[in-house]
C-alpha cells in the first residue's frame, strides 16, 4: 500500500475515535525489514499516533509471520495478533508461543514484555490441537514433540552435565514436564487429585475425579506407567465432550486379511434405550462407522480421519480426530437449499464470513482417546455426530422461536 495514503486514512480513523490501529500483512508477502520500516513510518508520520496502540497481524505464507511480528514490535507495535500453534487461514498466523518465548528468552533485544503465564503454553497447545484436529508437527518450535529432544551424542552429554549448554529455554518454562505418575490398584484418589491440580485441572468435582480414577487404574493395568500426556488425553476425552444424545456402550470388531471386517456396536440413547447393530466394512474402522451410522441415522460426510499416539511405545494411548460435514451441499437441489437458508444468508449447516461474505460448510470435529485405536475411532465418530445432532437441535429451536 502507498504509505502516504495509509497515513491519510489512519489520520481520519484516529480522529474518528479509534484507539487501536492494526497494520496487517494479510497475504504474508512482506519481509521483516519492510514491515518494521512501515510501522516506524506510520507511527512517525500519522497525526495522533501517540494516542493509539499500534498492532500487528501477520500471515505465514512465506514462513515469516513470527519474524515480521517481532520486526513490528521493534518498529513500535505494542499489540500483536497471534494464534496458538500458529493456526489460521492458508499457511496460518503468527504463533503466540514463538512470540512470547522470544520476548522472554531475548529480553535485551526487545524493549517489551508480556504477562502471559508461559507454563500454560504446552497445555494450551495440546488442547487446541485436540479440539481442532490440527496436529502439531514434531519439529514445531516451542511446542513440537522434538522441540527439546537431543539426539546427537555431544548434545546429550552437554545437556546432562549442564542443561543450558544446548537448551536456550527450560522445558519447564513452557509447562513441559517429565513427571511420570505410576498408577496401580492401590493408588489413592488424593494422588490423582494432586496431579490433576498440578496440570491445571483444579475445578474437577468429586464425581468426575472418581470416574477418572477408575479410568486411570484401568489404563495403569494395561500400560503400567501413565504419563502427564496420558492423563491430559483421558481428561480431554471425558470432560470436554458435547451433550451426548448417544453414548458408546460396547465395541466388538473382527478383522484380518482373510476375512471381511465386521463390527458390532451398542449405543445408549439419552432417553435410556439401547440399540445394537452389526455391519460389514472394507476395514474395521469402516465397519464401526457403518454400524454407528445405522443406529444414529444422521446424514453426514466424513472429511477427515486422523490417528496419533499420545506418547511413545506400542502401548501408547491413541487419539483419533474425526471431522464431518452435512452432505446437503452436494445432494440438495439449489431450489430446496434456498428454502432452508437463514436470515444471515447461509444454510443452517453453513457459516458465513461477515467480512467477506464467503459461505463455507460447517464442520463438526470429534475426539476420542483409548489404548485401543478402534475404540478411540468409535468414540471420535460418535463425538462428532453428537455435536452435529446438538447443532441441528439448536437450529430447529431457533427456527421455532422465530415462527412464534
Amino acid at each position: 500500500s502507498d504509505r502516504d495514503f495509509l497515513v491519510e486514512v489512519l489520520k481520519e480513523v484516529i480522529a474518528a475515535g479509534a484507539r487501536t490501529i492494526n497494520v496487517p500483512d494479510t497475504v504474508g508477502y512482506t519481509t521483516p525489514q519492510e514491515y518494521r520500516g512501515l510501522m516506524e513510518y506510520l507511527i512517525k508520520n500519522t497525526p495522533g499516533s501517540e494516542k493509539v496502540i499500534w498492532s500487528t497481524h501477520c500471515h505465514n505464507d512465506l514462513g515469516l509471520a513470527t519474524a515480521n511480528t517481532l520486526a513490528g514490535i521493534l518498529g513500535g507495535a505494542r499489540q500483536v495478533e497471534v494464534t496458538v500453534n500458529g493456526i489460521g487461514e492458508r499457511a496460518g498466523n503468527t504463533a503466540i508461543e514463538e512470540i512470547v518465548m522470544t520476548l522472554k528468552t531475548r529480553p535485551s533485544e526487545f524493549p517489551v514484555y508480556s504477562t502471559i503465564d508461559t507454563t500454560q503454553i504446552t497445555r494450551a497447545s495440546r488442547m487446541v490441537s485436540s479440539f481442532t484436529g490440527m496436529f502439531v508437527q514434531p519439529n514445531k518450535a516451542i511446542v513440537g514433540q522434538n522441540a527439546f529432544a537431543h539426539e546427537a551424542g555431544i548434545h546429550q552429554d552437554g545437556v546432562l552435565k549442564r542443561p543450558d549448554t544446548y537448551e536456550i529455554m527450560d522445558p519447564k518454562s513452557v509447562g513441559l514436564t517429565t513427571n511420570q505418575l505410576v498408577l496401580g490398584k492401590h493408588s489413592g484418589k488424593s494422588a490423582y487429585r494432586a496431579r490433576l491440580e498440578e496440570l491445571g485441572y483444579a475445578t474437577i468435582d468429586e464425581d468426575q475425579i472418581e470416574e477418572l480414577v477408575q479410568k486411570f487404574k484401568r489404563l495403569a493395568d494395561e500400560k503400567k506407567v501413565v504419563t502427564d500426556a496420558d492423563i491430559e488425553a483421558i481428561v480431554n476425552d471425558e470432560l470436554f465432550q458435547p451433550e451426548m444424545t448417544w453414548e458408546l456402550k460396547q465395541v466388538h470388531v473382527t478383522g484380518g486379511n482373510q476375512v471381511k471386517a465386521t463390527a458390532t456396536i451398542s449405543l445408549e440413547h439419552i432417553d435410556g434405550h439401547e440399540v445394537t447393530e452389526a455391519c460389514i466394512g472394507s476395514g474395521p474402522v469402516d465397519a464401526i462407522y457403518q454400524a454407528i451410522h445405522r443406529i444414529v441415522r444422521v446424514p453426514n460426510r466424513l472429511t477427515q480421519f486422523q490417528i496419533a499416539s499420545v506418547t511413545k511405545g506400542i502401548d501408547a494411548i491413541g487419539e483419533v480426530v474425526t471431522k464431518l460435514e452435512s452432505p446437503e451441499e452436494y445432494d440438495m437441489p439449489d431450489q430446496r437449499r434456498r428454502l432452508q437458508r437463514t436470515d444471515s444468508g447461509a444454510d443452517v449447516n453453513e457459516v458465513k464470513n461477515p467480512q467477506t461474505g464467503e459461505v463455507t460448510t460447517r464442520t463438526f470435529t470429534g475426539h476420542g482417546a483409548d489404548t485401543d485405536i478402534l475404540v478411540a475411532s468409535a468414540k471420535s465418530y460418535l463425538s462428532a455426530l453428537n455435536k452435529m445432532i446438538a447443532h441441528q437441535k439448536s437450529q430447529a429451536q431457533a427456527r421455532k422461536n422465530r415462527v412464534e
